[in-house]
């Protein structure tokens, strides 16, 4: 399965770890342009900038687009259980409307648009890759 990391990039070192973990079970895995910088300590904060420069966006819209699913790691962030962040929710959104799976890696958490995740019928996989099928 081709499948596309989504999540805010405070959690750039689990992604690599997901992808690397994915792709010894025989899955293509896809993370965010910069992963690996944001992980060496080289950027260190998002800025509105730098998603401009960069397209994030349409960039990961066409990972999106060219993948069998996403994966959302929403762990602890800002005192929220399984946050989800703004952009993981409009990946989230892209991935429903073009019909792929969505897996989140934790449970959905309880936020003021809790029913649009519930709505787009998310696999939550409480941590267990082997769910991904």
């Amino acid at each position: 399965m081709k499948i596309a990391i989504c999540g805010s990039m405070q959690f750039a070192k689990e992604m690599i770890e997901l992808k690397e973990n994915l792709e010894g079970k025989g899955h293509k895995v896809e993370v965010p342009i910069n992963t690996q910088k944001y992980v060496n300590g080289e950027v260190k904060v998002e800025d509105k900038w730098e998603k401009q420069d960069l397209d994030v966006f349409k960039d990961y819209f066409k990972k999106i687009k060219y993948s069998d699913a996403v994966l959302i790691i929403n762990e602890v962030k800002n005192g929220t259980e399984g946050y989800v962040g703004g952009n993981s929710l409009i990946e989230m959104a892209f991935a429903h409307i073009l019909d792929k799976k969505i897996f989140l890696l934790r449970d959905i958490p309880k936020m003021s648009y809790t029913d649009e995740i519930e709505a787009m019928k998310p696999v939550v996989l409480n941590g267990n890759l082997n769910l991904i099928i």
